[in-house]
């Protein structure tokens, strides 16, 4: 028996689910999942001592690569000043004055822990800015697992939602009404039944939890257009795609402001850490100034503070973005002429340093179109690329990652592989 085995028997004694994410559990693909012991670069290794070239980057932390020494010596400076005090401090300051500086549509911001907190803390926002319940998601859009944004559309475009999870309430469920991602025309018909009782409209502009998927600008505009209308807040949720589809984010993309926004991962730097931030006017309704209430214990601490603001350093140096996205779209690229190659159904798509594997011959633009790929292929090319040492996001449904840390030679190195993977797919 592998190591890797032997843990996770182990961890199913006590852990439940033997994972503490349910992804990790590999249980979309099969397998026994890997056990990581350290990881270095574009690397990690298991237990078994078996070296990956790693494409999940702790789902999009990691955009400098792992242990980067910068990053390390900022947090070894403050570790021996305390983990965590409880109080502000000075730090807090600068990573919000740097968060605020990079994305113009932040005029303040507030820490918090993870990117549950900071999108469950926008949504109440909004609705006490507004004196409103009611939200639009949209299908496919993961915005973390506060009950309310657990739902899935409903029999029809003005129905409830219905629960996605057990435990959550349907009285809750049904405050949120849920949409198919880039339909214009569900969106205004939403508005046009019931947009005075709309609080927030929240999206990933840039989809990654149902793999990589882009909104269209038609799409966005038309969000803007509505709230703007109805005196709706809207929420971007750029835990993923902030500071990974551009310095700016997607809103520096699509050049369009929301209300709110939604940040995490990146501005961790490795560390738990999330923010959500906006207008003043907005951002004003929070205690201790108004009656949101939101709190957090360890919400900027200075280790979190101390690695997010060296990544936030980092990834400002001339040309950081530009080689980011070369070395993404030479994988995908790459990715796409290899599956060619071999005969076997397959398209990819990247945009800063996010990118998605599908297995079909167009790249998707919602969750329905998500799930007419073949996932037997997908978890078969997944396991032959692990054997290979390349480690994949263990699903068909989520986006992948590329640090700074891939050069040209970890790039070609992972097209090796495919070579052999795709062909045994074509066999």
């Amino acid at each position: 028996m592998s190591k890797n085995q032997a843990l996770f028997e182990r961890a199913q004694r006590n852990i439940s689910g033997g994972v503490n994410s349910p992804v990790r559990a590999f249980r979309s693909v099969g397998g026994t999942p890997r056990f990581i012991e350290r990881a270095q670069g574009p690397y990690f290794w298991d237990a078994d001592g078996q070296r990956y070239i790693d494409y999940i980057g702790s789902w999009g932390v990691v955009i400098v690569g792992h242990v980067h020494p910068e990053v390390l010596d900022a947090v070894q400076r403050v570790l021996a000043n305390g983990f965590s005090f409880g109080a502000p401090t000075e730090a807090e300051i600068e990573i919000a004055e740097e968060i605020c500086k990079l994305v113009p549509s932040i005029e303040q911001v507030r820490m918090v822990s993870s990117g549950t907190e900071a999108t469950m803390s926008a949504l109440r926002l909004a609705r006490g800015f507004t004196n409103r319940s009611r939200i639009i998601k949209f299908e496919g859009c993961y915005h973390g697992h506060a009950d309310s944004l657990l739902v899935k559309a409903g029999s029809g475009l003005l129905t409830f939602g219905n629960p996605s999870s057990a435990g959550v309430p349907a009285d809750i469920a049904k405050h949120t009404t849920v949409l198919e991602y880039n339909n214009v025309e569900q969106l205004n018909e939403a508005f046009k039944a019931f947009g005075n009782e709309i609080a927030s409209v929240i999206v990933e502009p840039v989809a990654g939890n149902m793999n990589l998927v882009r909104a269209t600008p038609e799409f966005l505009n038309a969000l803007r257009d509505r709230c703007n209308e109805y005196v709706s807040v809207l929420i971007f949720d750029e835990v993923m795609c902030g500071f990974r589809v551009a310095l700016g984010g997607a809103q520096q993309v699509y050049g369009i402001k929301p209300d709110l926004t939604c940040l995490g991962k990146v501005i961790g730097g490795g560390m738990p850490a999330a923010a959500f931030g906006g207008r003043s006017d907005i951002m004003a309704h929070l205690a201790p100034l108004g009656g949101v209430y939101q709190a957090g214990t360890l919400s900027g601490n200075p280790i979190a503070v101390a690695a997010g603001l060296k990544t936030l350093q980092l990834i400002q140096r001339p040309g950081f973005y530009d080689d980011l996205a070369k070395q993404t779209r030479k994988l995908v690229d790459g990715l796409t002429r290899v599956a060619r190659d071999a005969k076997v159904p397959f398209s990819a798509d990247s945009i800063g340093g996010m990118f998605g594997l599908y297995f079909m011959d167009h790249v998707p633009a919602s969750l329905a179109q998500i799930q007419q790929g073949d996932t037997k292929r997908f978890n078969a090319f997944f396991h032959a690329m692990l054997d290979a040492g390349v480690y994949f996001v263990p699903s068909a449904f989520e986006a992948g990652f590329v640090s700074s840390a891939h050069d040209d030679a970890v790039i070609d190195a992972t097209l090796d592989a495919a070579r052999g993977a795709f062909a045994s797919l074509a066999a």
